[in-house]
């Protein structure tokens, strides 16, 4: 049949029946043996959509906003509003109801452009299918199958559309549709009378999994037609779940709700005890709560996050839950493949071995190449490129170079059988013709592996000598060996063991990775952070050994485990707890990885673990940090990981690594300085109470909102962008138990920095009245000779605690380094920041509309200098604590 060029009577609604006999498939989606035409193809993309599921559902927007509008700092806001209302100060009442209101519709958008940075993961990772189309096999956007495509499918493989099988078989993991975990078969060839769709044995689903074999289709539904489009649970994304961070600081949120109720009623009795009008009383009661209220917290934290996500996205790491950015901080176990992330994936035939001396040439090397480059997959785009496996890629190549070139396509026709490679019998073999008819066996896989299946007689201890020889030299070794099936023997066996028996060697090949040229710096960096680096790979020992010294895993104590398989947990659970020592575990399956990470959790590690290959997926859901390769990966480890290298380079785990200390170190550095205001806005309150009226409330509360969210905002988001500190990737990795907010950060927001902003923007207060000729106990109230005085001393406390934020913000910069070594302008953004709440703190200063709103007066010249010495001082009594510090540390 050749292919077609028009469909007329396609169109959505008349879909084919995928369980009537394949002719007829055919006839109905107008398709054969080579496929679609590209313009056809094109044509029924237009008609039918891409081959995506809709998002027919999402969670609501006003769901979201109730949800912010109840947070425990929102509730905390309610209640001073209820304060205001009942004291019968409706304006202060409305204008804490707005700052409700846009602090929620802030969260709210944050939220919402995080779930979009965790989004874009898609277009960084484009689902690829393969798929033959006007005669040739292409790669294509899996978004652009339509149906009637021929699509070509192998081990690991998502499946990309629902399709019926034409030619081979697959092993199909449908748990996703069925809840079953086993993996089923799917054949070509007839379908069951009276079963279910789902049990047709001839048919695959969109979005389920290739586990083994290889297999060809036709698509018969796409997008919204599938299986997966019609289960409409299926088809929708949950909700992201508030990360440990977020969970922690809402915990410090209810905390500082308590304090603030708590205070607020304390003190609003001691104000009636002392004599205090009932509405002042009040008035300092919503103070309280006011001021307690850091308001932009969460938000901030989740941008914090986002960017985060953003930022490893452009740097090659694909991060796709907010959470794991936080967590990648603490990790300080790395369990890391070798071939394409310690090395660079670009295998070459090195080395040969034949028996019964090295170094063989002529026509025994290039029978033992010729035979290695037959048992492989490697396939040819139209482009020419080679496709494949990278180390069967470097035997065909190798052929060629060794004057036996292979024709991929020649080797296609004579095979009969292929068992592919099997990563618990580390070996691979195929059936072929030979030229005189019988049926040939090849065999290449792992020495050991291989020489078990030899022939009584054949060497055995000089072909080990000689790949150990091969591997110390760092290159990964095969052993091919060779078989004929019995004369006459017209069925190919369908069971490996029947044809893997009775072997005769033809030798050894060696083949080199080089490792990638950063490696060996991102290993040292790895030391320096206290990050411990195993290896666990499926090479042989000596092999793995040489790359691990290469790169400088292991130094000074390297173990290597030959047969890691073979370990028991006691064992592992004694070498896991020897210190300074990494470990080679060679010859590992994916059993070993998911026992690697078992232990290492066991022993309270943060593990984060590579993959690429489908029966890793169980290891990257275990590991606190799963990595997969989006180079070479499959389908399956990508979707069980939580974080996809673009690039497969083991440096980039690492950039992530910092990436993860950075943001949760800016994340508390913002936290610092959120905090360190909560001080100087609470003391003008606890001196007008304890003065019992005799000094006037040197802040209002209209004020306090200003500074809360019209003048922190912007610094504390930019805070948030601040670059890593000198000296991030030469601390241990933080204890998993620590919080984000501990005693430490409240000494130095609320004790250091806190106090010396309330010391200085009291003196500016008093300073204003004192001049003025103020007494305690004066009248300062409308219409008394020192109200404009007093307007303009709460002005300087406000503007005060403006400068304050300046010098607080410059000092929260850093927790351990010195101002001068990270550089007063490298974080242009909270010097934006700083400009704009100077800019709007003048407007509110002198601009007469918004003085009658905020009761603001102009600042005299003197009162402007003396505010303008703020930011220096408060900055500089924290650059001596933190020099102060350093020098204990050095000496302590």
């Amino acid at each position: 049949m050749s292919e077609i060029t028009t469909g007329p009577d396609l169109t959505p609604g008349s879909a084919p029946d995928p369980l009537g006999p394949l002719p007829l498939l055919r006839r109905e989606l107008h398709t054969g043996p080579l496929g679609l035409s590209s313009r056809e193809a094109a044509r029924r993309l237009a008609v039918y959509g891409p081959n995506e599921v809709r998002r027919t559902a999402q969670t609501s927007i006003l769901r979201e906003l109730l949800r912010q509008l109840i947070h425990p700092l929102a509730l905390l806001l309610w209640a001073a509003a209820a304060l205001a209302f009942t004291a019968a100060i409706a304006v202060l009442g409305w204008a804490i109801v707005a700052v409700i209101l846009v602090n929620a519709g802030f969260a709210l958008v944050q939220e919402r452009q995080a779930e979009k940075a965790v989004d874009t993961l898609a277009r960084y990772l484009p689902a690829q299918a393969q798929v033959i189309r006007d005669g040739h096999a292409q790669h294509v956007p899996a978004r652009d199958l339509v149906p009637g495509d021929l699509i070509t499918l192998d081990e690991g493989d998502r499946i990309p559309a629902d399709a019926r099988l034409t030619e081979g078989g697959i092993e199909a993991d449908l748990s996703m549709l069925t809840g079953e975990s086993t993996p089923v078969e799917r054949l070509a060839g007839p379908g069951l009378e009276g079963s279910s769709l789902l049990q047709e044995p001839n048919l695959v689903f969109s979005g389920t999994t290739a586990t083994g074999g290889q297999a060809q289709a036709i698509v018969f539904a796409t997008g919204d037609h599938t299986e997966l489009g019609r289960i409409a649970a299926l088809s929708q994304r949950t909700r992201r779940d508030p990360s440990p961070l977020e969970q922690q600081v809402k915990k410090v949120a209810w905390l500082i709700a308590a304090v603030a109720v708590a205070m607020g009623a304390v003190f609003l009795m001691i104000g009636v005890a002392v004599g205090l009008p009932l509405t002042d009383s009040l008035m300092f009661a919503i103070g309280l709560l006011v001021a307690n209220v850091p308001e932009g917290l969460l938000p901030t934290i989740t941008l914090a996050l986002a960017v985060g996500v953003r930022v490893l996205a452009r740097q090659g790491a694909v991060v796709k839950r907010l959470s794991a950015v936080e967590t990648l901080g603490s990790t300080n176990v790395i369990c890391t493949d070798k071939t394409g992330t310690l090395t660079r994936n670009q295998m070459r035939l090195h080395s040969t071995w034949t028996p019964p001396h090295e170094a063989a040439s002529g026509s025994e090397t290039a029978e033992l190449v010729r035979a290695a480059a037959q048992c492989t997959t490697v396939t040819r785009e139209s482009d020419g490129c080679l496709h494949g496996d990278p180390t069967e890629i470097a035997l065909v190549e190798g052929s060629a170079q060794h004057a036996a070139p292979l024709d991929l396509a020649d080797r296609d026709s004579r095979r009969r059988a292929c068992f592919r490679f099997d990563p618990r019998l580390r070996r691979m073999s195929v059936v072929h013709t030979g030229d005189s008819g019988s049926l040939h066996v090849i065999v290449k896989g792992a020495p050991e592996a291989v020489l078990a299946l030899l022939a009584a007689g054949e060497p055995t201890g000089e072909v080990q000598d000689a790949a150990d020889t091969l591997a110390a030299d760092g290159m990964r070794v095969l052993a091919v060996a060779v078989g004929e099936l019995p004369p006459g023997t017209e069925a190919t066996p369908s069971r490996r063991q029947d044809i893997e028996r009775d072997l005769h060697l033809l030798g050894l090949v060696g083949l080199y990775d080089p490792p990638r040229p950063e490696v060996a710096a991102a290993v040292r960096r790895c030391h320096e952070a206290g990050l411990t680096v195993h290896i666990v790979t499926g090479d042989n020992g000596a092999t793995a050994a040489a790359v691990a010294r290469a790169v400088g895993i292991g130094t000074p104590n390297l173990q290597v485990i030959a047969q890691s398989e073979a370990i028991d947990d006691h064992e592992l659970d004694h070498l896991l707890r020897q210190d300074g020592t990494e470990i080679v575990f060679a010859r590992s399956s994916p059993e070993t990885k998911l026992k690697v990470a078992d232990a290492l959790r066991a022993h309270g590690q943060i593990v984060a673990m590579t993959g690429d290959g489908v029966n890793d997926a169980p290891a990257l859901h275990r590991a606190h940090i799963g990595v997969a390769m989006g180079l070479s990966g499959t389908d399956v480890a990508r979707e069980a990981s939580t974080m996809v290298l673009t690039d497969d380079n083991f440096a980039t785990i690492v950039t992530a690594i910092e990436a993860g200390r950075r943001v949760y170190d800016n994340v508390r550095k913002f936290i610092v300085y959120i905090f360190a205001h909560l001080t100087p806005e609470v003391v003008p309150f606890l001196v007008f109470a304890l003065s019992a009226g005799a000094v006037p409330l040197p802040l209002t509360v209209l004020q306090i909102l200003a500074i809360d969210l019209g003048t922190e905002t912007l610094p504390a988001l930019a805070l948030g962008r601040e670059r890593a500190e000198p000296g991030i990737m030469s601390r241990p990795p933080r204890p998993s138990s620590q919080s984000v907010i501990n005693k430490d950060m409240l000494i130095r927001s609320w004790g250091w920095l806190g106090t010396v902003s309330a010391v200085l923007v009291m003196t500016a207060f008093f300073y204003v009245l004192w001049r003025a000729g103020w007494h305690p106990g004066d009248p300062t109230g409308p219409g008394s000779p020192l109200h404009h005085a007093y307007l303009t001393a709460t002005t300087a406390t406000f503007a005060g605690i403006v400068t304050c934020q300046v010098g607080t913000a410059i000092a929260a910069r850093t927790d351990h380094a010195a101002l001068r070594d990270i550089g007063l302008f490298t974080n242009p953004l909270l010097l934006a920041g700083i400009a704009f709440e100077l800019v709007f703190t003048a407007a509110l200063v002198y601009a007469p509309p918004l003085q009658n709103l905020f009761g603001t007066a102009a600042l005299p010249l003197d009162v402007v200098l003396l505010i303008a010495a703020f930011p220096p001082l408060v900055w500089g009594t924290d650059e001596i604590r933190r020099w102060a510090r350093r020098r204990h540390h050095r000496y302590s």
